[in-house]
């Protein structure tokens, strides 16, 4: 069994959660807990049998879901954030924590993640620069493989890592309860940047580790409400940019968020399309 405990955050996920947490009992965890973020008949489609279930009764977004979840595991070492949508291939958490034992100073480690048709999926990534970020908002929805969104879905030039994808992730949970647990600020995305940002502000290194594997089927939770999605998405990239810029950067903050708000309408334009 695995000294690490679940949290599953559920949100119309379909069909995709039963077989998520099979593959978490089937790679020795025990202790799982799903916070059902207003998802209907959970218990007529998931065998929940040895599951912690919360029902929040509507979505608390995903870092709030996620400290819920945590305060009712058992006091494990380690704490596994999940999404619905994952597949955990055969020994990924053992290979984290064992990741973990080997090295001391880091805090939280992601794994390999692939698509449903084996592609790498861009779990590792920058904190962006001023220009990476502003340049990542105006090309990406036009230009998926401009130069400045390779660099901020690469590691760092010293083969570092700043952040990993909130999809599936590992934490010391003396770190988490550190930490406070996810900024609850953020309703969706960006709260897994922010955690690593803090979590190195705290002096626990970021990493991932290329021996454990998880099948990522991005998106599934994401189309039942597209929109509000999209909203999400922009507002916590701008709140990330506001709170975490200082010095000079923090003059270009305007622009910055001037450029993340035209291109949430712009992509709000095209989803009603």
């Amino acid at each position: 069994m695995t000294r690490s405990s679940a949290v599953i955050v559920e949100f119309h996920s379909g069909a995709n959660l039963q077989a998520a947490l099979s593959s978490f009992r089937e790679d020795g965890v025990s202790d799982i807990v799903v916070v059902n973020n207003g998802s209907d008949n959970l218990s007529a489609r998931c065998d929940l049998s040895g599951v912690t279930l919360a029902n929040t009764g509507h979505n608390l977004g995903y870092g709030r879901g996620v400290n819920r979840g945590a305060a009712l595991t058992q006091k494990t070492e380690f704490l596994c954030v999940s999404n619905p949508d994952v597949v955990v291939h055969a020994g990924a958490l053992a290979a984290l924590e064992g990741y973990l034992d080997e090295h001391a100073d880091v805090g939280i480690v992601g794994p390999t993640i692939v698509t449903q048709a084996g592609l790498p999926y861009p779990s590792v990534r920058v904190f962006p620069s001023a220009l990476v970020a502003a340049m990542h908002a105006v090309c990406a929805p036009w230009w998926p493989g401009n130069p400045w969104t390779t660099r901020y879905r690469s590691p760092r030039a010293d083969g570092g890592v700043d952040w990993v994808s909130g999809a599936m992730f590992l934490i010391r949970r003396d770190l988490f309860e550190a930490l406070g647990g996810f900024d609850e600020r953020y309703f969706m995305f960006a709260e897994d940047m922010d955690l690593c940002w803090r979590a190195q502000r705290q002096g626990s290194r970021v990493a991932w580790c290329a021996a454990a594997t998880i099948t990522h089927v991005e998106g599934a939770s994401r189309a039942a409400a597209p929109r509000e999605m999209t909203r999400a998405h922009h507002r916590s990239a701008m709140r990330f940019e506001w709170t975490t810029s200082s010095g000079w950067r923090r003059l270009g903050v305007p622009v910055a968020l001037a450029l993340l708000w035209l291109r949430m309408r712009v992509a709000l334009v095209r989803r009603r399309a």
